[in-house]
Order: C-alpha cells, then structure tokens, then sequence
C-alpha cells in the first residue's frame, strides 16, 4: 500500500487576534511557544529540503492570524516559490487562514497546489471554541480555494468536547466541500488553554478515523496533529482504519514522532510512500 506524507512548516508564528481556545498561538492565551513574524526564506528552504528527504511529498506553509493581508501574501509567494526553485517535486500547501478568491489565485500563480482551511468542528459547536470569527466565513474561504483552482485540503479537530452529533454535521460539512484531502487532528491539552477536556481514547480515535473515510471515500485521510498523544504505541493502526496520509515530523508548535522512527516503522510494515500526486 502507498501512503502520503506531508510535513509543516510554521513560517509566522503566534500572536494570533482569533480567541480559539484549543490554539496556543492565540493572543488572548500566554505561552511559551517561539513566535516570529516571517521566517528567514533560507530556513523555510531548508526545512523543504529535510522534508524531501524524509519522503514526504507534502510541504505545508502555514502562517498564523486571522488571514491574509497584502505583505503576509506576498511573503507567501516569496517562500513558494523559493521552495519550488529548490526543491520543485514538493506538492506546496498554503494554510494562512481567510483568504479571497484573488488572493488564492495569487498563491496558485506562486506554485501553491493546495489550501488547507480546517472547518475544525461542526458549526454548531464552533462558537463554543471561538467567537472572534464565524464557521461560515471558513466555509466560505473553502469555497474560494475551490473556485481559485486550488485543490482543497480541509478538515477538524476532535476531543474539543464534541458531541457525536457535531462530528457527524463536521463531516456532513466535509462532503459538501468534497475536499482532495482531509486532516484529522486529536486536541492535546496545554495548561495554559482554557479549553479542559478529558484526552480522547484510542478506540474513539480510530473510530473516528474508520467514520471519516466511511463519509469521505474519494478523500485522502490524513492523521496529523495528536496522533502520537492519542494513540501511543497504537499509532500506526490508523491505516487499518483508512488513513492514507500522516504527518511527519513536528507540528505548529508540538513535537511529533522523528521521521526516522516513522520511515523504519512504515517500511517495515510495508508500505511505500507516494512520490506524485495522483
């Protein structure tokens, strides 16, 4: 079996304006995290070039705040395509929030494949978690990424508190944007979120992994933040349960699994990885 891997990187961190209480890059919350403007277009280059060796195909930009302005799309650009130069068999993700249908042109014109716009929970809930934007403007933002040409990478967060009804409605959602990819990210508590929730059991995670890929069969599943903390040494049953795609190495501001460990591990079961998008 082929499987996908994507990795991240964070190229504006922190000091975010949104109140969403599972982020430790918000504003309103204080944490130890690294937080910097722009990051040097050399490094971001240099981590492309670590993720090429570390068999991924995926290579996220992501870019916190509330969306995109004039200068962040421009410095956008600028590392798309300084990544493309150095390592042109990448597939580029954007992930930098709302975003128009001109701005998202732009991006792809810069080499970006795809947007990653998370609905993150079911429009029901989401007001529970955030109240300095709306589930309907990110839905919208999905619909510009697909009318800009983009392929749509979108999906959510589960063990915010959810009831099974809002991750059935979240995945009601997801079929309608019918999206190229879809991440499945597990919360993972931080004592400086206000956000206090008991941590998801293994079997509920899987379970929630076997329920996507029933809801979205054309989509590629993709295991990403929380897999190591939810999961532990039952990770890799994710593909049993429909994951085609994992993350590897760290994310925005937590540690994942080293790619060596994952590379050995997945080798070893058997899988290759994907070195073109199909």
């Amino acid at each position: 079996m082929q499987i996908m891997l994507c990795a991240i990187s964070n190229i504006a961190s922190g000091n975010c304006s949104e109140d969403c209480k599972y982020c430790t890059q918000s504003a309103y919350v204080k944490t130890n995290i690294q937080k910097y403007r722009c990051k040097d277009l050399s490094q971001i280059v240099l981590e492309a070039k670590i993720a090429k060796k570390n068999e991924a195909l995926g290579f996220c930009l992501v870019t916190a705040g509330l969306g995109l302005d004039d200068e962040k799309l421009e410095y956008v650009c600028k590392a798309a395509r300084a990544v493309h130069k150095e390592v042109p068999n990448l597939l580029l993700i954007a992930c930098n929030g709302m975003a128009s249908v001109e701005q998202l042109k732009e991006l792809k014109k810069a080499g970006i494949f795809s947007y990653n716009h998370n609905l993150e929970t079911s429009k029901e809930f989401f007001p529970q978690i955030c109240t300095t934007h709306t589930w309907e403007s990110r839905f919208q933002t999905n619909l510009n990424a697909k009318e800009a040409g983009l392929m749509l990478c979108c999906g959510g967060i589960y063990g915010m508190g959810e009831s099974e009804e809002d991750r059935y409605s979240l995945r009601k959602s997801l079929q309608e944007l019918n999206p190229f990819s879809s991440p499945i990210n597990f919360f993972i508590a931080n004592e400086n979120l206000n956000l206090k929730v008991p941590k998801l059991d293994a079997d509920e995670a899987l379970n929630i992994i076997r329920q996507s890929k029933q809801a979205l069969p054309d989509c590629v599943i993709m295991v990403a933040g929380g897999r190591e903390f939810v999961l532990e040494d039952r990770q890799y049953e994710i593909f049993q349960a429909g994951a085609g795609a994992i993350v590897v190495g760290d994310y925005l501001t937590t540690k994942g699994e080293a790619p060596s460990r994952d590379i050995m591990k997945l080798k070893q079961m058997g899988f290759t990885f994907a070195s073109e998008c199909h």
